[in-house]
């Protein structure tokens, strides 16, 4: 059974990084399961966090741009292409985790074939995964555009200030309905000490379920691009027991 983790939130609030990190706490704690991560931000910056530069994205399936690694097999259907096509844009990271790079997605208004097509092709590679990590836009809405699937968790990265609560509070409600029932929360990344009982009392005011706090890592300004930080991984660790996943052992 896959378990899907979305990670949401405004641009800039941290959102790779704590996927990043996810990613290897999932890899630590279960290292013999299959992991798939959906890079669902248009910024793709998941893969430019592994110095990739990943041209082929389910965009480029459904625009016709898309440049294939192998000649196109003959004699399928439309369905069968888009799927064989879906196969060709997974990019291994290690053995047991794939990327798929997803860039624009076309509108659930739009009754073209490809839309359900890409639907029923991400649906279906979903599904043979253990888990799978969504890095997602800004909220479950523009995921939902891609490929209509339940998620476990939603994160809802949101920063130490009260425009950036307020923001996490419009996400919670924009994405409620596509959440089908999984746990939501806010994660507040980047907090001080001195700023931590001003942040837990707007969440409480706001009334949004707390899943827990990053502290800010000055060493993150040092090398950004590689969306990589052990204290956020450490943070996560301590608060990971409250989240709606298979637990360590």
């Amino acid at each position: 059974m896959t378990t899907k983790i979305a990670v949401t939130g405004k641009s800039g609030s941290g959102k790779t990084t704590i996927t990043k990190s996810l990613l290897k706490i999932l890899r630590e704690y279960f290292p013999e399961k299959s992991i798939l991560v959906l890079d669902n931000d248009l910024s793709s910056e998941f893969g430019h966090s592994y110095g990739l530069d990943i041209r082929n994205t389910v965009y480029g399936i459904r625009s016709g741009k898309h440049e294939y690694k192998t000649g196109i097999p003959q004699h399928m259907t439309k369905s069968e292409y888009v799927e064989w096509a879906m196969e060709d844009i997974i990019v291994s990271l290690d053995d047991n985790t794939d990327l798929i790079v997803s860039w624009f997605t076309g509108s659930k208004d739009c009754r073209c074939p490809i839309t359900q097509q890409i639907n029923d092709a991400l649906s279906k590679i979903i599904n043979r995964y253990d888990f799978v990590l969504f890095d997602c836009e800004f909220d479950l809405k523009y995921l939902n555009q891609l490929v209509d699937t339940d998620i476990d968790l939603t994160l809802i990265v949101a920063l130490p200030y009260e425009e950036s609560v307020l923001l996490a509070k419009r996400i919670e409600e924009f994405s409620a309905k596509y959440a089908a029932g999984g746990q939501m929360g806010v994660v507040i990344n980047r907090v001080r000490n001195e700023r931590m009982n001003n942040v837990l009392n707007m969440l409480k005011c706001h009334e949004l379920d707390v899943l827990g706090c990053i502290p800010f890592d000055e060493k993150l300004s040092e090398n950004p691009l590689e969306r990589k930080s052990d204290v956020v991984v450490e943070s996560i660790k301590q608060f990971y027991s409250r989240l709606n996943l298979p637990q360590e052992g």
